[in-house]
């Protein structure tokens, strides 16, 4: 493995998580560009070459065992390793999302991409990450998914989404449950909050631009030995969980 840093951002194709990509790629990382859809892939792989950004494509599925098994397998032949993973994909899982009337069809498949998607690809990434001086993972996760602001009176926490924002309060329980079983380890694992970001996920009604969503996520990949582990952070500060 060569000395420049390698990080995989999931569903890197667009919006935060290709603000991401470009992001690390500044720094002077080289960038796994993972996302499904091959034609987005590569002209995001395309847009931040331009920008002198070391990238290349990775083809994956979050919510297919064989797609991320393969990713990881390309991403160990072509660089030896990787030092950082953000755990970006998800999916709102579409509205209406009142309980008593929900499909539930919409609730799996939140919880496939948000939740299972995310353990499917850092176990798979696991291996790689162990290995690296300083490795690092990040969840991109929801203010939504925090319970102590869903059952604060006066705070906004937008629409009853029994699909999506219970998928991240998953995901943020999932993510102490790794930081506990990899406590004794170098990785540092934490989960980030980007704001209400204007992207298709919400039809582009966010007030934040993608850039400044993508702020915190960067902040936590690339975070110091020693920094913090099983945190919940946005651009303010810590998020209460």
């Amino acid at each position: 493995m060569s000395e420049q840093r390698v990080a995989l951002v999931t569903g890197a194709n667009k919006g935060i998580g290709y603000e991401i990509a470009a992001g690390l790629g500044a720094l002077g990382w080289k960038v796994a560009v993972g996302a499904r859809n091959e034609e987005r892939r590569e002209a995001a792989v395309a847009k931040l070459r331009a920008a002198d950004v070391d990238a290349f494509g990775v083809p994956l599925d979050v919510t297919d065992d064989a797609s991320v098994a393969a990713a990881a397998r390309l991403i160990e032949e072509a660089e030896g390793g990787l030092d950082v993973l953000v755990n970006n994909a998800g999916i709102t899982g579409g509205g209406p999302q009142e309980p008593s009337t929900v499909d539930l069809a919409k609730v799996r498949a939140a919880v496939e991409t948000n939740v299972f998607g995310v353990i499917r690809v850092t176990n798979a990434m696991l291996p790689m990450l162990r290995r690296s001086a300083s490795p690092r993972i990040v969840n991109v996760s929801s203010s939504v998914g925090s319970l102590a602001r869903q059952t604060t009176p006066g705070v906004d926490t937008g629409p009853i989404a029994v699909a999506y924002a219970p998928s991240k309060s998953f995901l943020n329980a999932v993510m102490i449950q790794y930081a506990k079983e990899l406590s004794d380890t170098n990785i540092l694992i934490n989960a980030a909050c980007p704001g209400f970001v204007a992207t298709d996920l919400n039809g582009f009604r966010g007030v934040g631009t993608p850039v400044q969503g993508a702020a915190t996520p960067i902040r936590l990949a690339t975070l110091p030995d020693g920094g913090p582990s099983g945190r919940f952070f946005d651009n303010a500060g810590e998020v209460p969980w």
